[in-house]
């Protein structure tokens, strides 16, 4: 298909490839459907270390160094990565080893905007990239961010990275106010939500789900989906499950998710359910396509997760848009989607009786699956996407405009 319009380079050390294919799938919609209004390609470094034995390790399970994905032109440029208390330093040294890579490409396309995702250490390089070859660069504010800004010299380097940006992207209103403490100028920063692909998340017969994965047709079931790190709060939700199971005996928990770029943390899930007690219970289903997890969606009776570090989860919207009430914590953006009594339950962080008591209720609740469906339905991606299209539109244009005036006055002072 051709597309015109200005050029945009997608900027993200997070993107799926075959090492992790359940990385940044949320990055992966938003700036394929940007793409199929504008000229896009994508760069997706990945993280080196260097290690004892070797000089360099990778962080993450290998991607090859370019790949197509749906037609698109995906780049996975090699960047050092310092853990730490050398973390500080990987925004420059990421900016430095995409330089080359990012200049053939300016050479080739002539790109108009960087789109970044992720303020640090993403969106602090995209900025110097932007500067070094005259390109605007937004930043998408995706949810780490609060918890980056804790560490003096990160917060220093994403404010920088935000106050340099052309614009500024948050997945929730949180974030927006995240930036504004940051002292960001309101004026540029804009709530873009991420949505859910109606195609792909729709109810299906609950019975021929469960029938599908071999589960009882009459066991209540939960679901949890994310990556498999401590963050997102599996081994939170399983804690709470012997407790459970005592009103529920033949509860069943779905955890889906692998180790994605944070490291895998099955295995100590495993053991943590097998200390419980729980046997099988918990069902570990790993990494799952979208096609996948809407049978699994759809055999389920309610969805949770427990994360204690999120922008605004989208698996959310993909849960309620196949008729499922959510229970989570209020974090980040979650009360923005889980807005009203009749689609979840939030509970406070840390709070392991009143997680517990909210899965039970809503396990117990008669809930209206249609009404969760259809206020997942009002936030399809395709007005979030037209607001994107509009916003690197006028980056661009804004773009040329100081070129133009960076040109004029070098040519008055050289008259």
């Amino acid at each position: 298909m051709s597309v015109q319009g200005p050029k945009v380079v997608a900027f993200t050390t997070v993107f799926p490839h075959s090492g992790q294919p359940d990385a940044g799938l949320f990055v992966r919609e938003r700036v394929f459907r940007v793409g199929q209004a504008l000229p896009l390609t994508v760069v997706a470094p990945v993280p080196w270390f260097a290690g004892r034995g070797r000089w360099f390790r990778s962080v993450r399970p290998e991607a090859p160094p370019a790949e197509k994905q749906a037609g698109f032109d995906v780049l996975h440029p090699r960047f050092l990565a310092l853990p730490g208390v050398f973390k500080p330093l990987n925004g420059l040294f990421l900016a430095l080893s995409c330089f080359l890579v990012m200049l053939r490409l300016k050479r080739r396309l002539g790109f108009d905007v960087i789109d970044a995702h992720c303020a640090y250490p993403d969106g602090y390089a995209a900025v110097l990239l932007g500067k070094w070859l005259g390109v605007p660069a937004t930043v998408t504010l995706c949810g780490p961010e609060a918890g980056l800004a804790r560490n003096v010299l990160l917060r220093s380097q994403i404010r920088s990275a935000l106050a340099r940006a052309a614009r500024v992207f948050a997945v929730s209103d949180s974030l927006r106010r995240h930036a504004l403490s940051l002292g960001i100028d309101a004026g540029k920063i804009r709530v873009v939500g991420n949505g859910v692909d109606l195609d792909k998340f729709h109810s299906l017969p609950q019975r021929s789900a469960r029938r599908r994965l071999g589960l009882p047709p009459a066991a209540p079931v939960l679901v949890s989906v994310g990556g498999s790190a401590e963050r997102k709060g599996f081994r939170r939700v399983i804690d709470c499950l012997a407790e459970l199971r005592r009103a529920y005996p033949d509860l069943c928990c779905l955890v889906v998710g692998g180790g994605a770029g944070e490291g895998d943390g099955e295995q100590r899930l495993r053991r943590q359910a097998g200390a419980l007690g729980l046997g099988e219970s918990v069902v570990f289903l790993g990494a799952q396509p979208p096609e996948a997890l809407n049978t699994i969606y759809s055999a389920a009776d309610v969805f949770v997760l427990a994360t204690r570090d999120e922008g605004c989860a989208g698996v959310f919207l993909e849960a309620m848009a196949c008729g499922l009430p959510v229970v989570t914590i209020r974090i980040g953006g979650h009360a923005e989607l889980v807005c009203r009594p009749e689609l979840g339950t939030l509970v406070p962080f840390g709070d392991s009786t009143a997680l517990g008591q909210a899965i039970a209720d809503a396990l117990g609740k008669n809930w209206d699956r249609g009404e969760i469906m259809a206020y997942a339905a009002e936030h399809a991606w395709d007005e979030r996407v037209a607001v994107l299209i509009e916003e690197f539109r006028l980056v661009a244009a804004e773009g040329r405009g100081r070129k133009m005036l960076r040109l004029g006055k070098k040519a008055g002072v050289t008259r």
